[in-house]
């Protein structure tokens, strides 16, 4: 499997800054953020199956915008997958007429643009020889992470989503054999610890103590940090000299496994 990192800070501003988006192979997106809107048209059309780790702008922005470009280059509907909650509020608030078009519905019922699928926690989605399955999250709104599996190497890669303290989602991760990747949240500066904690978000004190948790040795890689904020946070998370040795992610980074 290869993940190619679109996007991975935790908002725009220039210099490559885009939101959540990793493409995995060519035809799977975990989040479909900013980054999406870099992809040429026939790399967006070959597209299949869009993972939602939760319904968050910054991971969501790029979704109607694909689905609306793509819709008639394909011959079948792009999948969305999520937990039911995620999907009732992308219905809701985004795929509902007012916000934009309900391409669940459109050109026809039975053959749309775009289909939803619903998930759950530690239940596999297996396509070929990939597996993914949601992994425990903490955040404001109904969320998850999610684990990646290569069948035919295997070797696994985890991405948190946008977590705070999470016991669930350590547990979950120890008991993956094979993991060679784990791409994870550190959204604000210890400054702004309380922020954290209020928007269930991660800071690089909380990272690190959620880290002590992990058993294995995989590559640790920081994802989401606001953009005014990401050096700082470079600095506190190579300070806490951790064992597991965190870097942070940057986009245009492939990842095979």
């Amino acid at each position: 499997m290869r993940v190619e990192i679109l996007g991975c800070s935790g908002g725009i501003g220039g210099n490559g800054m885009r939101t959540t988006s990793l493409l995995v192979d060519h035809d799977i997106l975990i989040d479909a953020g900013t980054g999406v809107g870099d992809l040429p048209l026939e790399r967006l059309a070959a597209i299949d199956h869009v993972f939602i780790t939760h319904a968050h702008l910054d991971h969501i922005a790029c979704l109607p915008l694909m689905v609306d470009s793509v819709g008639e280059l394909r011959e079948r509907p792009v999948t969305m997958y999520a937990t039911r909650e995620t999907l009732d509020i992308i219905r809701r608030h985004i795929f509902n007429w007012q916000i934009w078009p309900d391409f669940s519905q459109i050109p026809t019922p039975d053959n749309p643009f775009l289909r939803f699928a619903a998930i759950e926690v530690g239940q596999a989605v297996i396509l070929g020889m990939r597996s993914i399955t949601p992994l425990p999250a903490t955040h404001t709104v109904p969320a998850v992470g999610y684990h990646l599996h290569n069948q035919a190497s295997g070797a696994s890669l985890a991405f948190s989503g946008d977590t705070c303290i999470c016991d669930p989602l350590w547990e979950a991760l120890n008991a993956v054999g094979d993991l060679r990747y784990l791409i994870i949240e550190a959204a604000f500066a210890d400054r702004e610890r309380e922020l954290a904690l209020l928007s269930k978000h991660l800071c690089p004190s909380l990272l690190l103590a959620e880290l002590a948790k992990l058993r294995a040795r995989p590559e640790v890689l920081v994802t989401h940090a606001k953009p005014s904020q990401q050096e700082q946070i470079a600095r506190e998370i190579a300070a806490g000299n951790s064992p597991h040795q965190p870097r942070m992610l940057a986009p245009g980074v492939i990842l095979a496994f």
